[in-house]
């Protein structure tokens, strides 16, 4: 049997502004945007290069997901990101204006930092040894 991921979810306030963070801030590449009703949209966004899972970008319909909006794990890590240069992404995120929760730092398995999207969403990004 072979299974992957393919997309999570990730509860957001407003579609453009989620898009315009994730791809300008996080530098993220937008997939997909289509319309499915006046009110709900298919928004897709991944790494760039990415061969992993992607974010379905996903409005929130009403309050009961809109109180979930930036803590859909309840205060834990809730995505994790390998990158190739954590310091590169460091100072970019940084000068982007990005709140830093630790880091960076090292680690056993190699460099890390966890920062907050936009949301308040928790993000380990980990550049990992070898």
């Amino acid at each position: 049997m072979q299974q992957n991921l393919a997309q999570i979810a990730l509860v957001v306030q407003d579609y453009d502004e989620a898009i315009a963070y994730f791809t300008q801030v996080f530098r993220f590449e937008l997939v997909e945007d289509t319309a499915l009703s006046p009110q709900k949209r298919w928004v897709v966004v991944r790494p760039r290069g990415g061969q992993g899972s992607s974010l379905l970008l996903a409005k929130a319909a009403d309050e009961q997901q809109a109180s979930r909006i930036g803590n859909q794990t309840g205060g834990r890590v809730f995505l994790f990101l390998y990158t190739d240069d954590l310091d590169r992404d460091a100072a970019y995120l940084s000068e982007a204006g990005v709140r830093f929760l630790r880091g960076p730092l090292e680690e056993p398995y190699g460099q890390v930092m966890v920062v907050e999207d936009l949301y308040g969403n928790k993000w380990d990004w980990i550049e990992r040894k070898g």
